[in-house]
């Protein structure tokens, strides 16, 4: 087989596409840690992450299920088996990475322990120049804007970290180097993820099929991690009983990290690795938004803080807007296609399907039946679970703005709407 001339290869028009898919990433995985704030300190780490990691298995077998229908999820893995444990795999990584951020938290808290892990990015960029080929033959332009958009976005990042440490939590010397290297351990993994993600989507897998496997990854990994810490299972179901009242919570932001994983999912696919975490980095600002506006946190900060907020999201905007313009050319797209044909080889596919796959076809797809009786007997299980969990729910007395809230979610639900209508439109 070869590779065919890219210079007007549709990848490019998509190149937007991944861009929106990155920056609604960024609001949605932003918005996932608000119901967070909302869960009691007595909940321990593991107990945090494993009902975090239920309620995103309840919904990312669900999503995939109303939008496209089991048969078509079953007919893309028959195509290609192979993916089946790279999925597993990447949700193993999800589920350690996530456990190592809610200790990192714990131990020097979230202003300080976001911006260390959003380091993934630079681990990102390192596995797409390495394993797929992102940025080879890339002209000297769109090396400085996805370095540098990626190292503006790092730097915006301490800078809102800096500008809230006057509301971190109080630690000793050795639980802030636990926390520091738990949320190192945790860019690391993370950002070693998006390898089998990239994997995926250049042998042609729909981001829909993939992360119904990778859940089971998760979760599978989860409970290996629960039954395995001290005091095992029975202790960890033992505080989550008596937690019952703020399950809900947990699921939901379970359920908005789905939301900001599959726009993720689409970023990566269309843009790779390296452009797409640092977009969808962004996640800290949302963050920030969430925590000022709606918790106020930096209510008793002084100017030289709120002054350090404003500039690190000026800095922040201007690195994403960097890598957003920096659409990959004729001889990066060559070298993308190179890595597609080196995966069909490996694997046997078929290069025009996978090739129609990358660039928003899904050839053979209509030929896939509808939806089944049971893929509306998932949703009607997984608004149950969500229903049970919202009976008798409590929201622990913590300040927050009902204006800036309401806000904030509406401007996630007109996120959502647009981002599903364009990519509909577009991929």
């Amino acid at each position: 087989m070869r590779v065919k001339n890219t210079t007007s290869n549709p990848l490019l028009a998509l190149h937007r596409v991944g861009v929106l898919c990155g920056l609604a990433a960024g609001a949605w995985l932003g918005g996932a840690e608000a119901p967070t704030k909302l869960v009691s300190a007595s909940l321990s780490p593991l107990s945090v992450s494993l009902c975090m990691v239920a309620g995103v298995f309840v919904a990312r077998w669900t999503v995939p299920s109303v939008l496209q229908g089991s048969d078509a999820l079953v007919a893309d893995f028959q195509r290609t088996k192979h993916l089946i444990v790279w999925a597993v795999l990447a949700g193993a990584l999800w589920a350690v990475a996530n456990t190592l951020t809610i200790f990192a938290v714990r131990d020097v808290g979230l202003t300080i322990a976001f911006p260390l892990w959003n380091t993934n990015c630079l681990v990102g960029i390192f596995w797409g120049w390495l394993l797929f080929r992102e940025l080879h033959g890339a002209p000297a332009k769109n090396y400085v804007k996805v370095l540098g958009g990626a190292a503006a976005i790092l730097l915006a990042a301490f800078m809102l970290a800096w500008s809230s440490m006057e509301t971190a939590v109080s630690a000793t010397r050795v639980q802030a180097l636990q926390g520091i290297v738990a949320a190192l351990g945790a860019s690391l993994v993370w950002g070693t993820m998006y390898v089998p993600y990239r994997k995926a989507y250049l042998s042609g897998m729909n981001p829909l099929s993939f992360v119904t496997v990778f859940t089971a990854g998760e979760l599978g990994t989860m409970v290996l991690l629960a039954a395995t810490s001290h005091g095992g299972i029975r202790l960890i179901m033992l505080q989550l009983r008596f937690a019952r009242h703020q399950l809900f919570w947990l699921f939901l932001g379970g359920f908005c990290w789905v939301v900001g994983d599959l726009f993720q999912q689409y970023a990566t696919k269309y843009i790779g690795i390296g452009r797409a975490i640092p977009l969808s980095n962004t996640n800290q600002l949302w963050g920030l938004a969430w925590g000022t506006l709606v918790f106020g946190e930096l209510g008793a900060a002084k100017p030289a803080s709120r002054w350090a907020v404003v500039a690190g999201s000026f800095i922040m905007l201007l690195g994403t807007l960097a890598i957003s313009t920096s659409a990959a050319g004729a001889d990066e797209l060559r070298s993308t296609n190179r890595a597609i044909l080196r995966e069909c080889d490996r694997y046997s596919l078929n290069y025009q399907r996978v090739l129609a796959s990358q660039t928003g076809h899904h050839v053979g797809a209509s030929s896939v039946g509808g939806r089944r009786w049971w893929d509306y007997g998932i949703l009607v299980v997984a608004i149950a679970v969500f229903g049970w969990l919202a009976n008798g729910v409590v929201r622990p007395a913590v300040p927050m703005s009902p204006i800036w809230s309401s806000i904030l979610v509406a401007l996630l639900v007109l996120i959502l709407l647009a981002g599903g209508w364009w990519l509909r439109k577009k991929a």
